[in-house]
C-alpha cells in the first residue's frame, strides 16, 4: 500500500506530515485487515482520496504523534531538512504505547482493536467505537 508522502513545509509541520502520513498507513492496514474499505469514510468524502475512512479513524490518534513531533522538536531542534534521526524517531510511532480499553498496548494493535470496533458496530454487535485514552 503506498502513499505519497508530503514532508514540506516549515518545521515543525515538516515533521507533523511525516508522522502523520505514517499513522495513515497504519490505520489503512488496520482497516483492510479488519476487512472494511479505507475508501469508504464516514466525514471524509473525496473521490479521489483512497484513505477516507482511514482519515477518519485516525483523528483521535493524532495527539500522540504531536506528542512525539513536540518532544523530538525539544530535544533535536527544529529544521528544514528531515535527516535520518528524525526519520528514525517518527518511525517508532506504530510501537509507542497506548491505553485502550483499560489496556496498554502498542499503537499499531490499537489501530487494529478501532478498526474491529467499527466493523462490530455496523454488525450491531457493539455501540461504541474504541478509540485510545489520552
Amino acid at each position: 500500500m503506498a502513499l505519497f508522502v508530503t514532508v514540506e513545509g516549515p518545521p515543525p509541520n515538516n515533521f507533523l506530515n511525516y508522522g502523520y502520513a505514517i499513522l495513515r498507513a497504519t490505520m489503512a492496514r488496520s482497516i483492510v485487515a479488519a476487512g472494511l474499505l479505507p475508501t469508504l469514510g464516514i466525514f471524509h468524502k473525496n473521490r479521489y482520496n483512497a484513505y477516507c475512512l482511514a482519515d477518519d479513524l485516525m483523528e483521535p490518534y493524532r495527539p500522540y504523534v504531536d506528542q512525539i513531533v513536540h518532544q523530538m522538536v525539544a530535544e533535536m531542534g527544529a529544521t528544514d531538512d528531515m535527516t535520518k534521526e528524525h526519520k528514525a524517531v517518527l518511525l517508532k510511532i506504530p510501537a509507542i504505547d497506548v491505553t485502550i480499553d483499560g489496556e496498554k498496548s502498542p499503537l499499531m494493535l490499537a489501530t487494529q482493536r478501532t478498526a474491529v470496533s467499527i466493523v462490530k458496530c455496523f454488525n450491531g454487535e457493539q455501540r461504541k467505537i474504541l478509540y485510545p485514552e489520552l
